[in-house]
């Protein structure tokens, strides 16, 4: 079993996100593309915007530090630390309000 520093991985990324010219950061710390579930770690500055996208599968958004907002059309939803967000089964983006960590759950369909 592996164990990794979710606290760590979020100083050191966020760390990264700041100095990047595209505001974000991120690793995936279990899974991949040739597993059915996969959790990545992505750090984001404060602005920054992840353009809309489909959703490979069921999939949630942890909160660690930060304030985000999800938009899918006309929905929103603010996640702040500690809030778990349900991805929609549909087009979405994601916006960090304040410089953000969240843990991307993903279980992609078969």
């Amino acid at each position: 079993m592996e164990n990794a520093s979710l606290a760590t991985l979020a100083d050191e990324h966020l760390e990264t996100a700041r100095q990047a010219s595209s505001g974000r950061s991120a690793t995936t710390v279990y899974g991949g593309q040739e597993r059915v579930l996969r959790q990545t770690l992505v750090a984001l500055r404060s602005g920054t915007l992840m353009d809309e996208h489909e959703n490979p599968g069921e999939a949630t958004i942890q909160v660690l530090r930060g304030q985000v907002a999800l938009n899918a059309g006309e929905a929103s939803w603010t996640g702040r630390a500690g809030d778990l967000l349900v991805i929609p089964q549909a087009m979405h983006s994601l916006t960090a309000e304040d410089d953000s960590v969240i843990l991307l759950t993903v279980a992609k369909h078969r």
